[in-house]
């Protein structure tokens, strides 16, 4: 019997991780988007990703939830600020022995989560890529990704360690902690350093890193970040500012994901990267005023463009 996955949200990162275990004969993957044209060319001819790996893949897409069958896991991918209404909406997909993962930006998503699935699992993944046309996504930059369970949920390891398994077997590079909060606020404290600098200056992620102005930006908000998660006793996973220098030796001119956004004129998800440590800084006494301010910068600029 195959096991049944939900992709929920098939944009750039739901699309690397649907498209790799789809490669897997005893997985049957199905994915949830709301674009319609992405959706029809992922049935018409399949779904693309090229970049770090290039190969086809079939999958069943969707934009009618009610088409999928209950499933025995669900990757989130969606943008932190779509997760509400993307759970709400395949919640009856993920029956009592279902677990849901979050491979999302910030903190935060698996709160969301875990109001409307029993067990959930938090995620983190480093993997980066853009959707070049509908069907086809350009994968960037690959990467690790850590999971692990959510703690409030009290989610069984084993369920873990199956998503584990496939993930490996499909080719992508998973590893199953028994805390997967370090991991996390690794890469939260990298994503609230770099995208909105990378937003308000549109300098892409190498140009940003490596220009002396705001690479010591970048140290600064990494600073404020880790004494957050020291004092809430979170050890972290890494350094984030090798990540920042390894983002930055990777080929090409990528675009961090917020800057993405803004210059598509989109919602960005500073509420769970910067304003989340802002929120948590507050809660426990720890200053932030650096985040604080790049929160309000990128509220500002989101602002512009509905009708100040």
């Amino acid at each position: 019997m195959s096991v049944k996955v939900c992709i929920v949200g098939c944009g750039a990162i739901g699309s690397i991780f649907g498209a790799h275990l789809a490669r897997l004969a005893d997985v049957e993957v199905h994915a949830y988007d709301v674009s319609k044209e992405h959706v029809s060319a992922i049935n018409e001819r399949g779904l693309r990703i090229s970049g770090a790996e290039d190969f086809t893949a079939r999958l069943h897409a969707t934009e009618d939830s009610s088409q999928i069958p209950v499933c025995d896991f669900g990757i989130v991918a969606t943008k932190s600020t779509h997760t509400r209404p993307a759970i709400e909406q395949t919640k009856h997909i993920f029956g009592p022995s279902s677990a849901v993962c979050s491979v999302q930006n910030g903190v935060g998503n698996e709160e969301i989560l875990a109001e409307h699935v029993k067990y959930v699992i938090r995620g983190t993944t480093f993997p980066a890529g853009r959707v070049i046309e509908p069907g086809h996504v350009g994968f960037d930059i690959s990467g690790d990704t850590w999971i692990g369970p959510f703690e409030p949920a009290n989610t069984p390891y084993q369920f873990v360690e199956r998503l584990s398994d496939l993930l490996n077997r499909s080719g992508l590079h998973v590893i199953p902690l028994k805390d997967a909060r370090g991991a996390q606020w690794t890469k939260l404290i990298f994503n609230a350093s770099t995208n909105p600098v990378g937003a308000l200056t549109l300098l892409h992620h190498r140009a940003a890193t490596h220009l002396p102005p705001t690479g010591a930006l970048f140290n600064d908000l990494i600073a404020e970040g880790e004494a957050v998660a020291k004092a809430l006793g979170i050890e972290l996973h890494g350094d984030p500012r090798a990540l920042v220098e390894k983002g930055a030796s990777a080929p090409g001119k990528h675009n961090a994901s917020m800057l993405q956004d803004v210059l598509a004129k989109r919602q960005t998800e500073v509420d769970f990267m910067n304003g989340a440590i802002v929120e948590w800084g507050k809660k426990i006494g720890v200053p932030t005023p650096l985040n604080r301010a790049m929160w309000q910068l990128i509220k500002g600029l989101e602002h512009s463009w509905t009708d100040p």
